[in-house]
């Protein structure tokens, strides 16, 4: 009779579901060491609501998203993909900022100065933010917008374009 020696220290086969309850379950308090940084969860929201402001005071563009983390200490990844656009007669642009609930976490330096007069110039604001909202509540991200000049009309979803935020639950 030939013998086999283990090499690994893996142990595979199934458990027997006798052996898997609630209590068992509930006794799991934190995930291995290592497991930092996968993505837990994702939600995605989209819009294509043509919305537009000719005032230098920040509204909402309609591009909104909520995600329930399952952990205080996980963090929340945001990217946004914003279409703007200009219909203007005289030089603006338009500045775009990121909020999570009513606190303002970023306001990216991705201002578009529209130079061109008396046209539709539009535009897409890209970035993403690596957010620590620190709770495990539904939380709300979403983003606002402004002309820097009164009268000076400014829009986002322009022509039914679609604007995308994404949120990944990252393991903390």
């Amino acid at each position: 009779m030939a013998l086999t020696r283990l090499t690994s220290t893996a142990i595979s086969g199934t458990l027997p579901a006798a052996n898997i309850n609630d209590t068992s379950i509930s006794n799991i308090t934190a995930l291995p060491a290592g497991v930092g940084g996968k993505v837990l969860q994702v939600v995605t929201a989209t819009t294509s609501t043509n919305v537009v402001s000719s005032t230098n005071v920040f509204v909402d563009t309609g591009l909104t998203a909520s995600i329930t983390p399952s952990s205080a200490s996980n963090k929340i990844l945001v990217l946004v993909s914003q279409n703007g656009t200009d219909k203007r007669t005289n030089v603006a642009y338009m500045e775009l900022k990121l909020f999570r609930g009513a606190t303002l976490i970023l306001f990216p330096a991705t201002q578009h100065n529209f130079t061109a007069t008396n046209m539709t110039l539009t535009t897409n604001f890209s970035f993403n933010f690596l957010d620590s909202p620190s709770t495990t509540s539904s939380t709300t991200y979403k983003t606002q917008f402004m002309s820097s000049a009164n009268n000076a009309q400014v829009g986002v979803q322009h022509a039914s374009n679609t604007s995308t935020i994404i949120l990944m639950e990252i393991a903390g």
